[in-house]
């Protein structure tokens, strides 16, 4: 991370207002929206959900998030995976709560874009020239801006997202001001800071526990403030939420004193919004639009999101290769085709199921209270590796889970108004990570592995076999053999065996994922000089790879340094300088039929090679041109088939 981000800077603070806050902060438009449909307005009511909104905020989003998981940040980055990679090393069980975490966190994602712009949208209805536009042309209005949304994400926003955060923060001013402006409505929202009225809510309203789903709309974006924490910094993060959390309290507060003030009034939110009723008549298409560009922000900021968690995914052998475009050369800018194709078309499935927003509200933040708990477990983990006191861990656990469970439990009320949905979806994107993950653990499982030094000689003597035609003056392997000295016997059999392939210089490529995010480093050993040498790359999560780039940088290098001699060997071509061909072999497997797998591994291989058609080829995915690619197929046999009776028969 850039030294600018470790201390807070007034533009660093308006950076994380654009990037960060846009999930959380566009909150206000639907939260007391859908805690207040179909029910009277009173005393109890108001103070007790402003009281849980202000301590859900403080405890789960300040405590929780701002000041606790931003401590586990990976040099510089944060997220589901990037603690995941803090801790995988120290149990193999933490790649569940990971993968869960990250599932449930995409998978929410795809309604933040549709309740944030249609909220947004439907304060159109406040103006009284528009009372009476329907739902289908504020539908037809949403999907036109999300298509548009979806449609930019290929060219990036080094452009428009220097506007974010100016934008962000006149949306925050606004949000304030509206509520300081409406608190003197009903000065009693001041009680709802005493946390007694919160458990009055939960213990003495009717059904007053499950407001809590509602309610935990408030804080579905604190994930963002960790996930997003490489765009901005700690330092940045924290003195900007202090600004955040002020304008959002105060809106709540004037929104709950607006309500107080209508006392006895049965809330429709099919109808009318209480955000919108802070907003004086001559500002409220300026209002509307301040608040449909701040959802716009929102969506983008969980769209980029979204790129990141898959790109690390990827990086950790979690998730099939797909095509990862950078349309800027900003640091953190890419654009994956496939995973906007599948949020697109989430999004506008939501849209067309649920039309209104108090629909999809009450199927919104189910699925991301997982993640909050995933993160939770991950986080406590986290903290034991770092030896912190077992009393702190414990105490840390049983308030954030009683916390998190409690609202999973609220919102599991959700469940058959649409939170089967996020779900559904959730658990998709949850097996797709869990048969590619097993799937490769079980390859894994059976890949035999010789010694390299067994192998060395019969390659020198090949290289110099001038009876076997040359099969290329530079072979390439990429090999998976983390111990240098070993080396996968499929490569030797490639070499040996199925067609003797004869060349100047054996090359074996290895490329080790490490925790660090943006680590770029590699070793070299030479095995025999000018003939057998091993090139390892240590790559961090977030680095793609080039390997072809890369591996010609370091042969270059090489060169240099007078450590191999790379200049063709026919004689036509040495003494004119030219310099030799390089050919790498990719082996692309499959599964053999003569495999006896268990019922339940059976099924993750073959998920796997389903999941393998859609993905992005080998080459491709390490970045290796494929015209100087050779690909030959490998047959799988993780399970050999048992011995099985044959009898000759006598021709007699």
């Amino acid at each position: 991370m850039g030294k600018n981000l470790n201390k807070a800077t007034l533009a660093g603070v308006i950076v994380a207002l654009g990037i960060i806050y846009g999930d959380i902060g566009t909150s206000p438009l639907y939260v007391f929206n859908e805690v207040c449909n179909g029910k009277v307005i009173s005393d109890l009511l108001i103070i007790g959900v402003l009281s849980c909104i202000i301590w859900t905020l403080t405890i789960q989003t300040t405590i929780k998030y701002v000041i606790l998981t931003l401590q586990a940040d990976n040099k510089g980055e944060g997220g589901t995976f990037a603690l995941f990679a803090l801790v995988r090393r120290h149990g193999k069980w933490t790649v569940f709560p990971a993968m869960v975490g990250g599932a449930a966190l995409l998978s929410d994602g795809m309604i933040t874009p549709p309740i944030s712009v249609t909220s947004a949208i439907e304060g159109l209805r406040n103006i009284p020239a528009m009372r009476d536009i329907t739902d289908w042309t504020i539908v037809n209005i949403v999907l036109g801006i999300i298509t548009v949304i979806f449609f930019f994400q290929q060219f990036g926003t080094s452009i428009i997202g220097k506007l974010f955060g100016p934008v962000m923060l006149i949306w925050f001013l606004m949000l304030g001001v509206l509520g300081v402006t409406h608190i003197s409505d009903d000065p009693e929202v001041f009680k709802a800071f005493n946390p007694y009225y919160a458990i009055k809510l939960l213990t003495q309203y009717p059904k007053g526990f499950w407001l809590l789903g509602a309610v935990f709309l408030c804080t579905t974006g604190a994930e963002a403030l960790y996930s997003d924490l490489g765009h901005c910094g700690k330092a940045n993060i924290r003195l900007s939420w202090i600004f955040v959390k002020l304008c959002l309290i105060l809106n709540y507060l004037g929104q709950g004193a607006w309500l107080l003030a209508h006392k006895g009034m049965v809330w429709d939110a099919h109808v009318t919004n209480p955000f919108f009723m802070l907003m004086p008549e001559w500002f409220l298409l300026i209002g509307v639009a301040i608040a449909t560009i701040a959802a716009i922000i929102a969506s983008q900021a969980m769209i980029s999101g979204s790129f990141t968690l898959i790109s690390e995914a990827i990086k950790l052998n979690l998730w099939p290769k797909m095509k990862i475009n950078y349309p800027t050369i900003e640091r953190g800018q890419l654009y994956i085709p496939g995973i906007n194709l599948l949020l697109f078309t989430g999004c506008v499935i939501v849209v067309l199921i649920f039309r209104k927003s108090a629909n999809m509200g009450a199927a919104y933040g189910l699925a991301i209270t997982l993640c909050m708990i995933m993160t939770s477990c991950l986080f406590a983990y986290y903290m034991f590796i770092r030896r912190v006191a077992i009393i702190w861990i414990v105490g840390y656990l049983m308030l954030f889970l009683t916390l998190e469970t409690s609202f999973l439990i609220a919102n599991l009320e959700k469940f058959p108004h649409g939170g089967y949905v996020a779900l559904i979806v959730a658990g998709v994107l949850f097996l797709t990570m869990l048969v590619w993950f097993k799937a490769r653990k079980i390859k894994n499982r059976y890949v035999e592995f010789v010694r390299m030094e067994d192998y060395t000689h019969i390659l020198q003597e090949l290289s110099n076999d001038k009876s076997i035609p040359k099969y290329s003056t530079h072979l390439v392997y990429l090999t998976s053999a983390n111990n240098p000295k070993e080396i996968e016997h499929k490569v030797i059999y490639s070499i040996l065996y199925r067609k003797p392939k004869r060349a100047d210089i054996y090359w074996f490529v290895h490329v080790d994922v490490v925790d660090d995010p943006y680590t770029m480093e590699y070793t070299v050993q030479t095995i025999i000089p000018n003939e057998i040498v091993r090139v390892e790359f240590r790559l961090g999560f977030r680095v793609e790879h080039r390997i072809q780039l890369m591996f010609r940088k370091v042969v270059e290098e090489m060169v240099q340094n007078k450590e191999v001699n790379v200049v063709s060997r026919y004689e036509s071509l040495s003494k004119n300088n030219v310099m030799g061909d390089f050919r790498f072999i990719v082996m692309e497997k499959f599964l053999s039929r003569d495999n006896a797998l268990p019922l339940w591994e059976r099924l993750m291989m073959r998920g796997y090679f389903i999941l393998k058609r859609f993905s992005l080829s080998e080459e491709r995915g390490f970045g290796l041109d494929s015209s100087d690619v050779t690909l030959e197929k490998y047959p799988i046999i993780v399970s050999a088939v048992s011995d099985f009776n044959l009898k000759r028969l006598n021709d007699d």
